[in-house]
């Protein structure tokens, strides 16, 4: 029985852990060779052990301009072409505005919204000339409701739900689908910087999920026909309620 993604090509930003590596891992359970872009180098080494020849890691800090500038290049080196994007590699922080770091919030906005844009401006052209491609964008259900402890956070997932509907539009006709997957809250280290009474609640009801769930959202969306696009899964807990 065929894989559904045998002879592609991925690449997943923030591929190292949390829900990059679980897409990482679905993609090459699927037959892709997937390039796991990170800045942790020893994890991405470790992970290429364990994961075998078709993972291919990419150490690079995405928050570097000459790292992140460097990202498609150095992808079409190691692996001479690119199909599918996922662009996953994100940060948090939560809590009232006024107690924010301004350099947190810069850094945030920074990978949560430039360094995708970034990303996707820079893999376009590529996927153009070849009629063909897939980007995803690890957005939020924060990025379809105004959560009122997180809105730096939520403010750069409502900006990433404009931007994949804005380029989806754009790119359309040259065959390449652009959608966003929204997660609820996610068991990953993420989370570990929620307010505590809202972490503590979260966990006491069950109402988080696993990164394996929001992998499998992401490969619906990989796996439909072409004339199919997916513009946005809200992946929830069944007992999350914000």
């Amino acid at each position: 029985m065929s894989k559904r993604l045998e002879e592609k090509v991925a690449a997943v930003t923030g591929g190292a852990s949390g829900i990059g590596l679980a897409s990482a891992r679905a993609m090459l359970e699927e037959g892709a060779r997937v390039v796991l872009v990170d800045r942790d180098a020893a994890r991405l080494a470790n992970l290429q052990q364990e994961l075998g020849a078709a993972a291919i890691p990419l150490a690079l800090d995405l928050l570097n301009p000459e790292d992140c500038a460097s990202m498609l290049p150095r992808i079409l080196e190691k692996a001479a072409r690119l199909d599918i994007l996922h662009a996953n590699a994100g940060t948090y922080i939560g809590g009232d505005l006024v107690n924010a770091d301004a350099a947190v919030i810069d850094r945030m906005l920074n990978l949560n919204v430039n360094v995708v844009i970034k990303n996707v401006h820079d893999v376009l052209p590529h996927m153009i000339e070849r009629g063909d491609g897939d980007i995803v964008v690890t957005s939020s259900v924060a990025g379809h409701f105004p959560v009122p402890w997180e809105p730096v956070y939520a403010a750069s997932k409502w900006a990433m739900t404009c931007f994949v509907q804005t380029v989806r539009r754009q790119v359309l006709k040259h065959g390449i689908r652009v959608g966003s997957v929204s997660p609820g809250p996610v068991a990953t280290a993420l989370v570990a910087d929620w307010p505590k009474e809202n972490l503590e609640k979260a966990m006491a009801a069950g109402a988080l999920i696993e990164p394996r769930e929001v992998a499998d959202a992401i490969l619906f969306m990989l796996t439909r026909p072409r004339n199919v696009t997916i513009r946005d899964i809200v992946v929830l807990p069944s007992n999350f309620d914000i």
